[in-house]
């Protein structure tokens, strides 16, 4: 992994991680994997962390797992590279995005301008391999990214922590255990399986103008503009 130039904010905590017995597993699970002839995404498992500092972060969007088709993962909860189709839960990002904002589907499906504006867009497991689904959850990386929900919720700067589903909403209490001056929305999966279902449907949820709002009224103003 490539820690070269990673923000003074994470750098800590990755370090700390990767000393720790879960961090020194996970190693060795990767490369076990990759001897194995495993093909693991993304390419740049941390991406996250270089593109979005600490004291830069406005917003946190958790996820689950990497894509875990060829070209899809680029290090960024829910983001693709430039040219790829967007798989079924961005689509319906970009749908309430306009629903809620009037905000046009992007010619791009990357989420990087968001990362760059700070958006934090972890994952809970940061890589995944070819095919498998989840394939490297419970392997250590959920240390290392608990840690920095921790990190992100202690820090003093307010906050907008998008917890979408279930896996996302169990991380509710390292929030709420650093302090209260954060806002947690939640809601179902953007998941075509659970966006329009009760209790809370994704599509309708109107998190981006919230935390539009929200942010500009603690001077963090964000635009959701890709």
């Amino acid at each position: 992994m490539d820690l070269t130039g990673l923000d003074v904010g994470w750098r800590p905590v990755v370090d700390a991680w990767s000393e720790s017995p879960a961090g020194q597993q996970l190693q060795s699970f990767l490369a076990e994997r990759v001897a194995a002839g495993a093909t693991i995404y993304p390419p740049e498992p941390l991406r996250a962390l270089h593109l979005t500092p600490l004291k830069q972060t406005r917003v946190v969007i958790l996820g689950q797992d990497p894509y875990h088709g060829a070209a899809q993962a680029e290090g960024l909860a829910f983001s693709v590279p430039d040219g790829v189709r967007p798989p079924p839960s961005l689509i319906n990002i970009f749908k309430e995005l306009q629903r809620d904002l009037g905000q046009q589907p992007p010619m791009s499906a990357s989420l990087i301008p968001w990362a760059e504006r700070g958006v934090l867009l972890l994952n809970s497991a940061l890589t995944v391999e070819d095919g498998a689904p989840a394939s490297h959850a419970n392997q250590g990386w959920e240390a290392l990214t608990d840690a920095l929900i921790l990190t992100a919720a202690a820090d003093a700067a307010p906050k907008v922590f998008m917890l979408w589903g279930k896996h996302a909403q169990a991380k509710a209490g390292l929030i709420t255990a650093a302090g209260p001056q954060h806002l947690i929305l939640q809601a179902n999966h953007p998941s075509p399986l659970s966006a329009l279902r009760p209790p809370l449907p994704f599509i309708g949820c109107g998190h981006f103008s919230q935390a539009q709002a929200w942010l500009a009224a603690q001077g963090r103003a964000l635009a959701w503009a890709l």
